[in-house]
């Protein structure tokens, strides 16, 4: 089974898209998709290469977005640097530590995450598999 893509419900765009434009910048994703209806920015999509794979978006059955207890979302980092920087961004957006930059070998020897939930509670990780 292969993701398309993943979105998450959020209540503020303008705070939500500075947060996410940068803690995703350091993995290489940009916001490549904005979508507007009325003149209203509704919807995000964030990808490379022209290809959006997370989305952030008001719900579009007009109701409040909220987190659902259990569920997170990981990113995929090149480097462990690259996960540093993703939690240091996160910290300076208004995000909240989840799980601090580090080794997770109960998951295996060389797996590097860091987990922080956004601005309205949802829960993201940046993990690095690279042997350093």
């Amino acid at each position: 089974m292969s993701i398309d893509h993943v979105s998450v419900g959020v209540t503020n765009m303008k705070r939500s898209k500075a947060f996410y434009d940068s803690v995703l910048a350091p993995l290489g994703m940009a916001p490549i998709m904005p979508i507007e209806i009325g003149g209203q920015l509704v919807g995000v999509g964030y990808g490379a290469r022209g290809k959006p794979s997370f989305w952030i978006q008001f719900p579009v059955n007009g109701q409040a977005a909220s987190m659902g207890n259990g569920v997170h979302i990981a990113f995929n980092a090149d480097t462990r640097e690259a996960v540093d920087a993703f939690f240091l961004a996160a910290m300076d957006q208004g995000g909240v530590e989840d799980g601090r930059p580090g080794l997770r070998s109960e998951y295996h020897p060389d797996y590097y995450g860091a987990f922080v939930r956004d601005p309205d509670g949802n829960k993201i990780e940046a993990c690095c598999h690279t042997h350093e």
